[in-house]
């Protein structure tokens, strides 16, 4: 297969970022960090570590408020007011139009099951959905699922660069298309996908696209009014919260899907959408998760610049930057670490592609299994990953045996080339003596 044109990632938007990045200030922040015995966490595709405010919130809100929502008494109408707080706070991080477009619940996975489930019931003349061979199990199964209803399935495959391209996507798409469903950023690989292009191949055609934002969410500027897009599923414990996700949907889009919900709850968004009692305590510490990364934003008040100091959506924007900024340099040194290892990177591995990535490394080493390099990293106080990736179809795509998979090492804005260099001198470490 030839290699693509290189369409240009989603960019960033609004201010610039800021120099100097304060990463010890940063790790201050993440308790986790300082805990002995020493430790990298360097498996955060898997999970983030969480700040300090993140553990007050969920810790106060079990104190002082863990009831029920819906009462008539203070410690009710706060868990109200938490909600409405979190949804408000997550509608800014994602730039939604509207609150009432973000639904909470336990997962992304679960959320695209609960919107695949919906959608099925809506194909009629427009039955061909189309998913890819890099993404994450989670946005591929589910909609395979629907084959029995009627569906009919279609395959978006990744180019030989490790990334999905719009031109391999235009083929694909026709007048039965109901839904281009893909990822953001490749849990695997950490490929960043043009998908304001997708969503306009896809929208010219009258379909509509999912996306699974999971994996982009910790890395860069989630914004659904720019990406385009009509539905998008995100985890909070990707980026620095508990574990819960959120599912976000353009408001007319969610009012017209079939969804299940008790005959007292009104046909419209979210609550049509959140069947049951979420978790409480873990929607606060999502709201502070995201006050967490709006703080990165806040320019100093000597910049004299007060109407940015006063808009949450702004000061995310550019906390984000701030990480991509950061983050690029991360991933500069991991590749010159794995190439200086000997090592075979996935995906984009030239220090000149880092902006078409995020600081995921997917890689083997030519002379130890993978389950031997995680295992030493382990016993070094390193913690990365081995296997599938939970995306088997993509392992067979590279050529890799899905039961041993490939290693993993993901890393966020709170890591640091310091822990990189320790990384890298492990792994020379075990290519010497493994």
């Amino acid at each position: 297969m030839q290699a693509k044109s290189q369409e240009t990632p989603q960019a960033d938007i609004l201010p610039q970022p800021i120099l100097n990045f304060p990463i010890e200030t940063i790790r201050s922040f993440f308790p986790a960090l300082h805990r002995p015995p020493a430790f990298t966490f360097f498996d955060n595709a898997a999970g983030a570590q969480i700040p300090q405010a993140v553990f007050d919130a969920v810790n106060r809100h079990l104190l002082e408020c863990n009831v029920q929502r819906g009462g008539r008494y203070a410690k009710s109408q706060e868990v109200d007011a938490t909600i409405a707080r979190a949804r408000q706070s997550v509608a800014d991080f994602l730039n939604a139009r509207d609150p009432s477009e973000i639904a909470f619940g336990m997962n992304a996975t679960s959320f695209i099951r609960l919107a695949s489930l919906a959608i099925g019931q809506t194909l009629e003349k427009r039955n061909e959905i189309i998913v890819t061979d890099m993404d994450h199990e989670a946005n591929v199964a589910t909609w395979l699922a629907l084959e029995k209803d009627g569906a009919k399935l279609l395959w978006w495959k990744m180019a030989e660069d490790g990334n999905l391209h719009v031109d391999d996507l235009k083929p694909l798409v026709s007048s039965k298309t109901r839904l281009v469903a893909c990822a953001v950023a490749a849990n695997s690989l950490g490929s960043i996908v043009d998908v304001a292009g997708a969503a306009k191949v896809a929208h010219e055609a009258g379909a509509e696209i999912f996306l699974d934002c999971v994996h982009f969410g910790p890395h860069g500027q989630m914004d659904v009014q720019a990406f385009d897009c009509d539905y998008l599923v995100c985890s909070g414990y990707k980026i620095f919260g508990p574990h819960m996700g959120f599912l976000w949907g353009r408001r007319e889009l969610l009012k017209k899907l079939p969804t299940f919900r008790e005959e007292f709850i009104p046909d419209e968004p979210p609550g049509k959408i959140e069947a049951g009692t979420f978790i409480y305590e873990n929607v606060a510490g999502m709201d502070a998760a995201i006050s967490y990364l709006e703080s990165l934003g806040k320019r100093p008040k000597s910049s004299g610049d007060a109407a940015t100091n006063n808009s949450k959506r702004l000061n995310l924007a550019r906390a984000m930057q701030n990480i991509r900024a950061y983050e690029e340099s991360l991933s500069r040194e991991m590749l010159e670490v794995l190439h200086n290892c000997g090592a075979k990177i996935y995906g984009y591995a030239g220090e000149n592609q880092v902006h078409r990535r995020v600081p995921t490394l997917c890689f083997n080493l030519p002379t130890v299994a993978p389950a031997k390099v995680t295992e030493s990293l382990a016993q070094a106080g390193i913690g990365i990953r081995d296997g599938h990736m939970y995306a088997p179809r993509l392992m067979k795509r590279l050529g890799v045996p899905v039961e041993s998979g490939v290693v993993r090492a993901s890393l966020v804005h709170y890591n640091t080339l310091e822990e990189i260099h320790g990384f890298g001198n492990a792994l020379l470490d075990l290519t010497k003596h493994g």
